[in-house]
Formats: structure tokens, sequence, C-alpha cells
């Protein structure tokens, strides 16, 4: 079920779990004073297998290069 997070001008923010299916709140649980839904920032997304990202996009000689490019930069610094 989503966390939807509010606002509310007296008690400041809180979360809500609701259902997707079920209207936005329309007052304060606490004080009934009239509430906002705000956009949340935080998104609850995992990824979980092994490797998303590291083993499905790296170059295959992108080892060698980075060890390539140290090596420049190593020699230049000297």
């Amino acid at each position: 079920m989503p966390l939807y997070e509010y606002r509310c001008a007296n008690c400041g923010d809180f979360e809500k779990e609701q259902p997707i299916t079920e209207s936005p709140l329309e007052s304060c649980p606490t004080c009934g004073s009239p509430v906002k839904r705000l956009i949340s920032r935080n998104v609850g997304l995992v990824f979980k297998g092994s490797g998303f990202h590291i083993t499905d996009y790296v170059h295959k000689d992108s080892s060698s290069s980075a060890s390539e490019n140290k090596e420049a930069s190593d020699k230049k610094a000297v």
C-alpha cells in the first residue's frame, strides 16, 4: 500500500498509508484543519538481483582503459 505525505498548516507534515483507490485526505486526522497532499521525493525502489548497471552497462575493456588513464595521469604528475 502506498505511503502518502500530507501537510497541515497547524500540525506540519505527516504520512498516511492509503490504498491507491482511496481519495486523498481533506482534513487533518489530528486537528481537523484542511490538508494538502505533497509530491513525495523519496521512492522506495529497490533493485534486487545480480548486478544492475554493473553487469549490464560496463564495457569489457573499461578496466584496462581505467588503468591506462591512471598511469597517464601518474606520468603527468611526475
